[in-house]
C-alpha cells in the first residue's frame, strides 16, 4: 500500500524517521528494561548518523517435518557464543543488534562484548569492549523483539572483522538464528568467556544465533544498499570463513571505488517470494529486512528460483500448489510498489541457470523443463517489463553459452544451482556500479 503523505513533513524526512523507528525503539526498550535512561548525548547515541554496516536476517527454527536438520543446539545454558562478522563501512563507534524475533520467552543476555577479531575464534585483546544496554551489562529481550546495544568506541576499519561474544546464563532456546552464515561460530563449555582473548570451544557451528546486525557512526553522506535474496545471495557454495559471497565482493568493489556505501546481505537460504519454510516469505519480511535500514536507498531483489523449484519435492508439504509465473510477478510488483512508496530504488536480478539441480540426490526433481520455462518467463519479465529501476543480469553471467540452461562448469559449486567462489566473484564484478548510485 502506498505510504500516505504526512502533513507538515516532507516525504523524505518522514521516510527517514520511519526507517529509524524500529532500531531507536529497540534502543529505548533496552534502557527501559533495566530501569535506566537512554545514554547521555556524550555517547553520541541518539544524534549520531548511524548506518547499518552488516546484517543477517533472522529465521525461525524450522518445523520438525522439514527435510534438512537444524545444525545448532536446540538450547544453550551457562555458555558463551562468539560470532565473527565482517563490516562493509567502518566507523569509530559501533552498536550491536540482537534478535529474539522468533522466541516465545524472554532472552536473557548475561554479558556481551565486542572486539576486533583475531584468527579463528580469538580476539585482539586490546580492542575488547563490554557492551551495555541502557548502561547495564545484562539485558532481557522480550519475545518477538530486537535489542540494540549502547554505542561503543571502537575503531573498526572498512571491511574489518569484529567478534561479538554473548554469555547466556539461563536455559536459552535457540529459536532465532540465521542458518547459512558461511562463518564459524564458537560455543564454549560452562562459563562466561565474553572477555577472554580466546577459549577452547566445545562446539563450532556455521550459523548465527541471535546476532542480526551491526551499525556504525558513519560519514554524513553514508548510505546503504540492501541485497534481498535467497541462498545465492546468502552465499551457499562460498568458502567458509573467507567472505567470498557476491555481496562481500561487491562491498570490496565499492570500497575500492571510494564509495561510502554499506552493503547489507539480507539473503536467506531457501527463501521464497510467496511462501514460508526456511524463513518468512519475502513479502512478510520486507519491512524488517529492507525498509527498516536507515540510510538504505537501493534494494537488489534476487529471489524466485525456490518458488519455481521447490514444488513437487520433499521440501514442501504435500499438496502445496506451485505458483504460476503470474503469481511470482505479482509478488515482485508488490515489493516494487512498497520500495517506491518508501523512496527506495529497486533493482531486479535475473535468476541463474539450474538445469539438473541436485541430480542424483534426494532433492532431484527441483528442476524439470516446465520449471525451466517458468524461470525463462520470469527472467524475460525482469528484463523487459520496465518495472524495476534497473536490471542486473546474473543469468547472462552464469550460464554456459553452449548449454544456456546450465551454469558454467567453472562457476558450479557442484549441485548445478549454487555458484562457487569464482562464480560469485564473476557475478559481483559484472555489476555496473552506476546502478547503485556511483558516478563515473
Amino acid at each position: 500500500m502506498p505510504e500516505r503523505s504526512v502533513h507538515g513533513c516532507s516525504t523524505r524526512a518522514h521516510h527517514a524517521h520511519r526507517l529509524l523507528r524500529p532500531r531507536l525503539l529497540a534502543l529505548m526498550l533496552a534502557a527501559s528494561l533495566v530501569g535506566f535512561a537512554v545514554p547521555a548525548p556524550a555517547q553520541n547515541g541518539a544524534d549520531a548518523a548511524w548506518i547499518d554496516t552488516w546484517s543477517a536476517s533472522p529465521q525461525p527454527i524450522w518445523a520438525p517435518d522439514f527435510f534438512a536438520p537444524v545444525s545448532i543446539p536446540r538450547s544453550l545454558r551457562n555458555q558463551t557464543i562468539r560470532q565473527i562478522a565482517r563490516v562493509s563501512l567502518g566507523g569509530s563507534q559501533i552498536r550491536v543488534e540482537l534478535s529474539n524475533d522468533y522466541g516465545d520467552q524472554p532472552l536473557v543476555i548475561g554479558a556481551a562484548h565486542i572486539a576486533l577479531a583475531g584468527s579463528g575464534g580469538a580476539i585482539e585483546a586490546a580492542s575488547d569492549q563490554p557492551l551495555t544496554f541502557g548502561g547495564k551489562a545484562s539485558v532481557t529481550v522480550p519475545p518477538g523483539a530486537p535489542i540494540v546495544s549502547d554505542p561503543v568506541a571502537l575503531e573498526v576499519p572498512a571491511l574489518g572483522s569484529v567478534a561479538v561474544s554473548l554469555f547466556l546464563p539461563e536455559v536459552t532456546p535457540t529459536t532465532t538464528w540465521h542458518n547459512d552464515a558461511r562463518q564459524t561460530a564458537y560455543i564454549s563449555g560452562e562459563g562466561d568467556f565474553t572477555a577472554a582473548a580466546t577459549f577452547e570451544p566445545t562446539l563450532t557451528v556455521t550459523s548465527r544465533i541471535f546476532l542480526s546486525g551491526l551499525s556504525v557512526e558513519g560519514p554524513p553522506d553514508g548510505r546503504a544498499v540492501v541485497l534481498f535474496g535467497d541462498s545465492i545471495t546468502d552465499g551457499d557454495g562460498a568458502t567458509l570463513d573467507a567472505n567470498h559471497r557476491w555481496p562481500d565482493i561487491l562491498a570490496e568493489r565499492l570500497q575500492q571505488a571510494g564509495a561510502r556505501v554499506a552493503v547489507l546481505n539480507e539473503g536467506i537460504s531457501g527463501a521464497r517470494v510467496l511462501r514460508d519454510r526456511m524463513g518468512e516469505n519475502a513479502l512478510a519480511r520486507f519491512d524488517r529486512d529492507v525498509l527498516s535500514h536507515p540510510g538504505a536507498d537501493t534494494v537488489v531483489l534476487m529471489m524466485g528460483i525456490n518458488d519455481i523449484g521447490w514444488p513437487g519435492t520433499i521440501l514442501v508439504p504435500k499438496g502445496e500448489p506451485a505458483p504460476s509465473v503470474d503469481d511470482i510477478i505479482v509478488g515482485y510488483q508488490q515489493l516494487i510498489a512498497r520500495a517506491h512508496a518508501n523512496d527506495m530504488r529497486i533493482l531486479g536480478a535475473t535468476l541463474t541457470p539450474f538445469e539438473n539441480t541436485f541430480e542424483g540426490g534426494p532433492l532431484f526433481g527441483y528442476y524439470d523443463e516446465a520449471k525451466e520455462a517458468k524461470r525463462a518467463a520470469v527472467n524475460d519479465w525482469i528484463r523487459t517489463s520496465g518495472a524495476f529501476d534497473g536490471v542486473i543480469d546474473f543469468d547472462a553471467i552464469a550460464r554456459d553459452p553452449a548449454k544456456p540452461k546450465h551454469i558454467k562448469a567453472e562457476y558450479d559449486k557442484g549441485d548445478h544451482l549454487h555458484p562457487n567462489d569464482a562464480g560469485y566473484r564473476a557475478m559481483a564484478e559484472s555489476i555496473d556500479l552506476s546502478l547503485l548510485g556511483m558516478t563515473k
